[in-house]
C-alpha cells in the first residue's frame, strides 16, 4: 500500500556522516541500525541523521509505523513508538532520547551484557480451553432464550390488544390501553431486577470463562437489563433509582447521562453529586482472553467523568476528582481526592472540566421532575402508543378487513398489494412529517432555552433541552444524507451554522451528533469523518448550560472525536481519529493533535498531496459534479431498499393477521421470531450483491474517485441490527456471512468492523464492547484502506479502536479505550495501550499509577451507603 518516495534528497555533505561529533560508540551504533532500517523503507541507500522523518524525507505515519515494528524485532536496537516519532522526528534525536540513561559510578566498569530481548517477544501465555461442546450448548441456550421471550411476548401482546378491542368507544379504549400499557411498561423494568437477584443475586468480584454456565446467567441478565425501557429514561432522577433497586449504590444528587447500563450494579458505587456525562462506559466487567471479569468501580462525591471515557474494573476517584472527555482509567488506577486527571491512560492535568456553576437544584425538584416523567409515560405516551395504534390500524382497511370475522378470506394479490400500499404510506409519511418536524420544532424550543445561561436541571428549560437532542439525532436522516454534498443542506436545516461552507462532497459523515445543532458552525472548507460528537453543553449535578462550539475553517476531523464548548483549535488543524481536544493554552493553527491526551504533529506530508489537484479548479467542479450524481443514487438506492425491507415487514404483519385466526398468539411471537432471521438474511444478502461476492482490496485513492464512491454506497448498509448479537457465538456467524475472515468461538461483546472483508480474525479472539476494527482511513482529500488482522486469541478491550494496517500477533492484548495506529505490528503475547497505543507493562496499571485497594473501595462505598 505504501508508494516508495523517489523525490527524497540525500544530497549534501552530512548524507553519509551518520555519527554525532563526539558521541559515544553505543549512540553510533544506535543511529546507524535506525538509519539502516529507515532507509529500506523509504527506498534510498543512506538517510541523514539530522533529516526530518516528515518534511524533509517525506514519510507518513504508515511508513514511520513500519519503521517502528521493524526496529523492535531487532534486539540491538531500543523500541520506539508513535509517540516517540514525532516528538524525537530525526534520527539523532531518536537515538538519544531511547539511550539507556548511564549506569552508576560504581557499576560503570562491570561486565557488559547483551540486551535483554523486550518483554513483548516472550510467547504468549496459552488461551483457556472451550470445549464446542460448551460453545454449542451456550449457543442453543441463547437461542432458546429468544425463542422463549418471543413467545412470551407474543402472548401477552396478543392478549392484551384483545383486551383492548373489547372497549366500547375512546375513553373505555384509553383506559384499557393506559391498564395494559402500563402493566406491560411495569413489567419489562421490574422482570429484569427478579432476573437478576434470582439468577445472579449480589455480584462480587469473579472470574469465569465464557460460554460456560455461569457466564449464561450473566449473559441472560446482561440481555434482560439492556433490553428494558428504562434505557431510555438515562438523564432522569428515574434511572438512578432503577441503578439502586439493581443493587447500585449511589448517593443523593447523582446526574448519569450514559445509556450504557452497567451489567454488575452492585460493584459499582457512586457519591453525591457526582455527574457522569453520555457516551461512558461504566460497565463493571470486561472481557479479558476468553474470561468475564467483575471487579469494582469507585466514585467518591462530587466526581465529574466527562463525555467518551472508560472505566475498567477495579477503579477509583476520590472525593471531588475530574476524569475529562475521551479519558480512561485502566484497571488498577484510581484518581486521588480532589485531582484532575485526562487521557487513556489518565494521568494529571491542570484542566477543570466542570466548567458551569451550580445551581439550586434539590431533592423536591428532582422528585417532581421524576414523577411528571412517569406520569407523562404512563398517561400519555403509553396510551397513545397503545391504543392510538389499535385505533390507527382498525381504520386501515387493510388492517381492518383481516380483523373482521365477517371479511371472507383475501387472495394472495390483495395481500400483496396492501402490504405495498401500507409499507408505503408509512414511509414516505415518516421523511416528511420526519423532515418537518426537525426543521421547526428545534426553533421553537430554542425560543425558552436561551445560549450562555446557566439553567437548574431537573426542569422545564432541561426537558426542552432534552427534546431538541433527542429529535435533532434521528440517525435515519444522517445515514440518508451523509458522505455526500446533501448532507450539508439537511444540517443546515436542522440549524448548524454552515454559511461559509466549501462543498467537498464529504464535508460530514453518517454518524455526527450533537446536543443542540442551533449552535454548531463549521468553517470552511473543513471535512469531518465519521463519529463526531459536538458537546453544546456543559453539566454539573445541579445545572446545564447550552454554549455555541465552533470549529475552524480547512480543518479535517478524523473518527470519533467529542469536541467540547470552548475546544483550543482554530484554523487549518488536523484532529487525528480519538484525539482529545484541548482545552486550555493556546489555540492550535496549522498543526496536527494526536492522542489523548493530544500533542502536536505535522499537519500534512508531502505523501498526502499526491491528490490535492483534484480538489480545485475545474477539474473539483467536474469530479465534484460526477460524485453528487453518484451520491444521488445511492440515496434513492439506500430508500429503495429500506422500504422493501418494511415492505416485507409489512407482507409479514398482515400475514400473521390473517393467521391469528388459526394459531392464535403463536402467531405473534413466530413474527418475532421471522422478522429478526429475514432482516440478518437481507442486509447480509444485499451487502454481498454490492460486493459481487467478492472481498474489497486495499485502496488508495482520491474521494473524487468512483471507487471510494462504490465504498461509500456499501456504509450506507444499515448495521444496528448486529447488536442483537452480542455475546453469542451467532456474531461470528454473520460476521462470517458478511466477508469478515473470523476463527471459531470468536467472542464477541459488541464489537463493530468496517470493511468487513478486509478483516481477519482468529481463533478464539476476545471482541469488547465498544471496540472498533476500522479497514480505513480518509484523510483530507484522500481514502486509504487495507487489512487487518488479529492473530488467535488476541483481545480488544472496551472501546478500543484498531486502524487499518494493523497486525496482531497470537495472545495480544489491547487494553481499554486504546487506539492502535494504522500500520503498528504487535507482537505475539505483548499488551498494548494508550492513546496512541504503545507497549505497556504487564500490570494493569502505568507505571506509578496508585492502585485501588480492597480499603480505598470498602471505606468509599460506606461513605455513599
Amino acid at each position: 500500500m505504501v508508494e516508495q518516495s523517489s523525490e527524497i534528497d540525500i544530497s549534501g555533505p552530512d548524507a553519509s556522516a551518520l555519527s554525532v561529533s563526539g558521541a559515544g560508540p553505543d549512540r553510533t551504533e544506535t543511529e546507524s541500525g535506525l538509519a539502516d532500517v529507515l532507509a529500506e523503507l523509504v527506498g534510498t541507500e543512506q538517510v541523514p541523521a539530522d533529516s526530518h522523518f516528515f518534511t524533509d524525507l517525506g514519510a507518513n505515519s504508515l511508513v514511520m509505523a513500519q519503521f517502528c515494528a521493524r526496529v523492535r524485532k531487532r534486539p540491538d536496537l531500543p523500541s520506539p513508538s508513535m509517540r516517540d516519532i514525532y516528538r524525537y522526528p530525526t534520527i539523532r534525536d531518536l537515538a538519544e532520547a531511547l539511550a539507556p540513561a548511564a549506569p552508576p559510578p560504581n557499576e560503570a566498569a562491570g561486565p557488559t551484557t547483551a540486551p535483554a530481548a523486550p518483554v513483548s517477544a516472550a510467547p504468549p501465555a496459552p488461551l483457556p480451553h472451550t470445549s464446542r461442546l460448551t460453545h454449542f450448548l451456550c449457543g442453543t441456550f441463547q437461542l432458546l432464550a429468544f425463542l422463549g421471550y418471543s413467545f412470551l411476548s407474543g402472548l401477552v401482546t396478543g392478549t392484551g390488544y384483545e383486551w383492548v378491542a373489547d372497549g366500547n368507544g375512546v375513553a373505555d379504549i384509553y383506559v384499557r390501553s393506559l391498564l395494559f400499557g402500563g402493566t406491560g411498561f411495569i413489567a419489562l423494568c421490574v422482570f429484569p431486577v427478579i432476573a437478576k437477584w434470582l439468577l445472579v443475586g449480589r455480584t462480587k468480584p469473579a472470574d469465569f470463562p465464557v460460554w460456560g454456565l455461569a457466564y449464561m446467567r450473566f449473559w441472560l441478565v446482561k440481555v434482560l437489563l439492556h433490553a428494558n425501557p428504562m434505557v431510555f429514561l438515562a438523564g432522569t432522577p428515574l434511572y438512578v433509582l432503577y441503578l439502586r433497586a439493581l443493587g447500585a449504590r449511589i448517593g443523593k444528587g447523582v446526574t448519569i447521562l450514559s445509556h450504557t447500563l452497567p451489567v454488575c450494579p452492585d460493584l459499582v458505587t457512586i457519591g453525591a453529586g457526582t455527574v457522569i456525562r453520555k457516551d461512558s462506559f461504566i460497565l463493571g466487567y470486561r472481557a479479558h482472553r476468553g474470561r468475564i471479569q467483575t471487579g469494582r468501580i469507585t466514585l467518591g462525591e462530587g466526581v465529574f467523568i466527562g463525555e467518551k471515557t472508560t472505566l475498567d474494573i477495579d477503579t477509583s476517584m476520590g472525593d471531588g476528582a475530574q476524569l475529562g472527555h475521551a479519558s480512561a482509567l485502566h484497571r488498577g488506577q484510581a484518581v486521588p481526592a480532589g485531582e484532575r486527571w485526562h487521557g487513556s491512560p489518565a494521568e494529571p492535568a491542570g484542566t477543570d472540566y466542570l466548567r458551569v456553576p451550580p445551581a439550586r437544584c434539590g431533592t423536591l425538584r428532582r422528585t417532581w421532575f421524576g414523577l411528571g416523567t412517569l406520569l407523562q409515560l404512563v398517561f400519555l405516551y403509553i396510551p397513545l402508543a397503545v391504543g392510538g395504534m389499535y385505533m390507527l390500524f382498525t381504520a386501515v382497511p387493510a388492517i381492518g378487513d383481516r380483523l373482521d370475522p365477517d371479511t371472507e378470506d383475501l387472495a394472495p394479490v390483495q395481500l400483496l398489494a396492501d402490504a405495498a400500499l401500507l409499507s408505503l404510506v408509512l414511509f414516505v409519511g415518516f421523511i416528511v412529517v420526519g423532515l418537518g418536524v426537525l426543521y421547526t420544532l428545534p426553533r421553537l424550543l430554542r425560543l425558552f432555552v436561551r445560549p450562555d445561561r446557566v439553567y437548574p436541571l431537573y426542569g422545564f428549560h432541561y426537558a426542552l433541552h432534552r427534546t431538541t437532542a433527542r429529535l435533532t439525532n434521528v440517525k435515519f436522516f444522517a445515514w440518508l444524507f451523509g458522505d455526500s454534498s446533501f448532507v450539508v443542506h439537511y444540517l443546515r436545516g436542522l440549524g448548524y451554522d454552515l454559511s461559509h461552507v466549501e462543498q467537498t462532497g464529504s464535508n460530514f459523515g453518517t454518524e455526527v451528533q450533537h446536543e443542540t445543532p442551533l449552535l454548531v458552525s463549521v468553517g470552511s472548507g473543513t471535512m469531518i469523518a465519521d463519529g463526531l460528537s459536538v458537546l453544546n453543553a456543559d453539566y454539573s449535578s445541579t445545572s446545564f448550560r447550552l454554549s455555541k462550539v465552533s470549529i475552524g475553517p480547512r480543518n479535517f476531523l478524523g473518527n470519533n472525536i467529542a469536541y467540547p464548548v470552548g475546544g483550543r483549535t482554530g484554523e487549518n488543524c488536523l484532529l487525528a481519529t480519538k484525539v482529545m481536544i484541548p482545552l486550555d493554552g493556546e489555540i492550535r493553527q496549522g498543526v496536527g493533535l494526536l492522542g489523548s491526551p493530544c500533542f502536536e504533529i505535522p499537519r500534512s506530508v508531502d505523501r498526502d498531496a499526491r491528490f490535492d489537484h483534484l480538489r480545485e479548479g475545474e477539474e473539483l467542479g467536474t469530479r465534484l459534479r460526477a460524485k453528487n450524481h453518484y451520491n444521488l443514487r445511492s440515496m434513492a438506492w439506500w430508500l429503495l431498499a429500506r422500504w422493501l425491507h418494511v415492505f416485507v415487514l409489512t407482507l409479514f404483519a398482515l400475514a400473521t393477521v390473517d393467521l391469528y385466526g388459526m394459531a392464535g398468539h403463536v402467531v405473534i411471537g413466530a413474527y418475532l421470531a421471522l422478522t429478526l432471521a429475514f432482516s440478518t438474511a437481507y442486509y447480509i444478502v444485499l451487502e454481498r450483491c454490492m460486493t459481487g461476492f467478492r472481498g474489497l482490496r486495499p485502496q488508495l485513492c482520491s474521494i473524487y474517485d468512483r471507487d471510494f464512491w462504490r465504498i461509500e454506497r456499501l456504509w450506507k448498509v444499515p448495521s444496528q441490527w448486529l447488536n442483537i448479537f452480542n455475546g453469542t457465538p451467532f456474531k461470528s456467524l454473520v460476521w462470517r456471512l458478511m466477508g469478515v475472515r473470523v476463527g471459531r468461538m470468536v467472542f464477541d461483546d459488541g464489537c463493530y468492523i468496517t470493511d468487513r472483508t478486509l478483516a481477519v480474525i482468529g481463533d478464539e479472539c476476545t471482541l469488547n464492547a465498544g471496540s472498533k476494527v476500522q479497514c480505513h482511513s480518509q484523510e483530507d482529500g484522500t481514502f486509504k484502506s487495507d487489512f487487518i488482522r488479529l492473530g488467535a486469541g488476541t483481545t480488544l478491550g472496551v472501546s478500543a479502536h484498531v486502524h487499518y494496517g494493523v497486525t496482531m500477533g497470537e495472545g495480544s492484548v489491547l487494553v481499554s479505550d486504546s487506539f492502535l495506529m494504522k500500520g503498528e505490528e504487535v507482537p505475539p503475547g505483548a499488551r498494548w495501550g494508550g492513546n496512541p497505543a504503545v507497549e505497556m507493562p504487564a500490570a494493569d496499571g502505568p507505571p506509578g499509577a496508585p492502585v485501588l485497594t480492597a480499603a480505598t473501595a470498602d471505606a468509599t462505598a460506606a461513605t455513599v451507603s
